[in-house]
């Protein structure tokens, strides 16, 4: 894509590097006092050669070693107090994007499936390493190489010349390694991406894989994948690491090539034995940027490319908008032509939904499986946007609460409960650092889950894996329905909230529901089993994406075992004929 497509996002991106435009001055300017004290060795040996050597002066020696070791020591710390900065500078813009990168690719993976936002924190943390590498140095010391070819140059043009000529080659060379090594890198970058995804993959269900004897032909596939990482890496390094040797062997051939040449215009007398020494170690300096950069080019290729995917993630998922702080809302949630499309799906998983919710109320979502049930839910909480209608919480949209705020109102328990490491407190009070003691025990309670927390070996402090680790499929329902509760959200959603539950489990959760609607908050059940609609006043049916009906539970209960009736008699009427 033309980069003018993520102007937005190379802005934002720009704008961050610039707040540290007074730090990559401070790194111009001891760069140019390192490079500066870099003549002090050409200048000692010619010194030495042409001097101390001729007077056979041990004073002068002296004099000269110990100011060199006073310059050595002033650019040795220059060039340390730069790398210094150069981390400094890798930070600040790594601190400056952490939090709108992290906010992008979570709220773009919430609705795509997008390889850009898989990769944002690593894209970034590719960024940061760069700007505080010796590469970053590499290219303040590059503008310096036609100086130090000058400086040769005036020794001889012939030595000039030949430094001139190495400069070109060692150009070419970095031209045709970015070339060549593009391609396998990038492929070398997909490759190793989906292998560690397949790893995480298996790893989050090894214990699904070692009951089922899956392990072998799990580790099998993982291999494969594995393999082909392998021989991308492979073909990357062998390419990169082939442009690094032979650019390694020019410049040291090049260097000897120097001390050559001096040597035979040194015994024609039209150089001295100094210059020839001199030339020779400014031609090494001269070119020690470009090998620096050939040497690191996978790390320069890596920031470059997460340069331009941030730019595009950044571009397609914009800042939120700040919003007007609206008053605490009541329970009270209005649906109206509600049409919902998946992430990455074309065709609509619900279409012209419209019913109300009151305080107090209870509302069962029932149909078959796939009919849209958990697309509903996933709508309601404003993780899916409807591509047509609205869904309005006390009046207003739900664009118009910021997402941090629309989620305190809201508790959700999805069909698949996921938990994180971390402490059940902070798994209840939903990833809290420090959690408030008195609302997750009272929402553990309300979840009926508070028994059970409490028999663990450290209760409410138990710390927990990503998947549960210790606990049954029932006791992170309980966990997680304890964290839909939590800070008293006003409109509770419940997507199969009893498939894990025991018979005790399924009584507290109508406790639970029937709590929350006393309290005058709303709860919508999407269901299967008769049980979980229990406490519900109203019933929403949904069949192929299209609302059936609404209305009183009874009512809808009857209507639908009539219906039943109505097809069995027609269907046994057209039996007979």
């Amino acid at each position: 894509m033309d980069k003018k497509t993520f102007k937005p996002g190379y802005e934002q991106l720009s704008a961050t590097r610039r707040k540290s435009r007074g730090l990559y001055w401070s790194v111009g300017v001891f760069s140019f006092f390192v490079n500066l004290l870099m003549l002090t060795g050409p200048l000692y040996m010619m010194q030495v050669y042409d001097r101390v050597l001729g007077s056979r002066s041990e004073a002068t020696l002296v004099a000269l070693s110990l100011l060199v070791l006073f310059l050595y020591g002033m650019m040795g710390l220059l060039d340390y107090v730069r790398g210094r900065v150069l981390v400094r500078i890798g930070a600040r813009f790594q601190a400056g994007l952490d939090h709108r990168v992290f906010d992008a690719m979570v709220r773009r993976s919430a609705v795509a499936q997008d390889p850009v936002a898989q990769t944002g924190t690593a894209d970034l943390e590719a960024i940061q390493r760069l700007m505080a590498s010796p590469v970053l140095g590499a290219a303040f010391d590059l503008p310096w190489t036609p100086i130090f070819l000058v400086g040769i140059a005036l020794f001889h043009p012939w030595l000039g010349l030949l430094a001139l000529a190495g400069a070109v080659v060692l150009i070419c060379v970095a031209l045709l390694n970015q070339v060549f090594s593009r391609a396998p890198l990038q492929q070398a970058a997909i490759s190793t991406h989906r292998a560690n995804l397949s790893s995480e993959e298996i790893r989050g269900e090894a214990e699904m894989i070692q009951s089922m004897g899956m392990r072998g032909a799990a580790f099998r596939r993982w291999q494969d994948i594995r393999k082909t990482a392998l021989k991308d890496s492979v073909v990357a390094n062998d390419t990169g690491g082939g442009f690094t040797t032979l650019t390694k062997t020019l410049r040291l051939f090049l260097q000897s090539a120097m001390l050559g040449l001096g040597a035979y215009l040194a015994l024609k007398g039209e150089v001295t034995p100094g210059a020839m020494i001199a030339g020779s170690i400014l031609m090494g300096r001269a070119l020690a940027p470009i090998e620096l950069g050939l040497g690191q080019w996978a790390m320069v290729q890596r920031a470059v490319k997460g340069w331009h995917s941030l730019a595009e993630l950044l571009t397609k998922v914009p800042p939120e908008l700040e919003r007007t702080a609206l008053p605490q809302p009541v329970a009270r949630l209005e649906v109206q032509a509600l049409t919902v499309v998946p992430p990455g799906d074309t065709r609509p998983q619900l279409r012209n939904v419209n019913f109300r919710v009151q305080p107090g109320q209870a509302i069962g979502v029932i149909g078959p499986s796939g009919s849209g049930k958990s697309t509903l839910a996933k709508a309601l909480t404003g993780a899916w946007k409807p591509a047509a209608g609205t869904v309005r919480l006390d009046g207003a949209a739900l664009d118009q609460y910021a997402p941090d705020v629309l989620g305190q109102h809201f508790g959700y328990l999805p069909q698949r409960v996921q938990l994180f490491e971390g402490t059940i407190a902070q798994n209840i009070a939903r990833l809290t650092q420090e959690p408030d003691a008195e609302k997750v025990v009272a929402a553990a309670k309300k979840a009926a889950a508070h028994e059970m927390i409490v028999k663990l070996p450290d209760g409410y402090d138990t710390h927990i894996s990503a998947g549960g680790g210790r606990l049954s499929g029932g006791q992170m329902q309980r966990v997680a329905l304890a964290r839909a509760l939590y800070d008293a959200p006003v409109i509770v959603i419940l997507d199969e909230p009893n498939s894990n539950l025991d018979n005790e489990g399924s009584i507290a959760l109508n406790q639970a529901i029937k709590a929350l609607k006393a309290e005058g908050n709303s709860v919508l059940i999407m269901a299967h089993r008769p049980a979980a609609i229990q406490e519900c006043d109203m019933l929403l049916v949904i069949d192929q994406g299209v609302q059936t009906a609404f209305g009183p539970k009874d009512k809808v209960l009857q209507e639908m075992v009539a219906n039943h009736q109505n097809i069995r008699k027609t269907a046994s009427a057209g039996g007979a004929k």
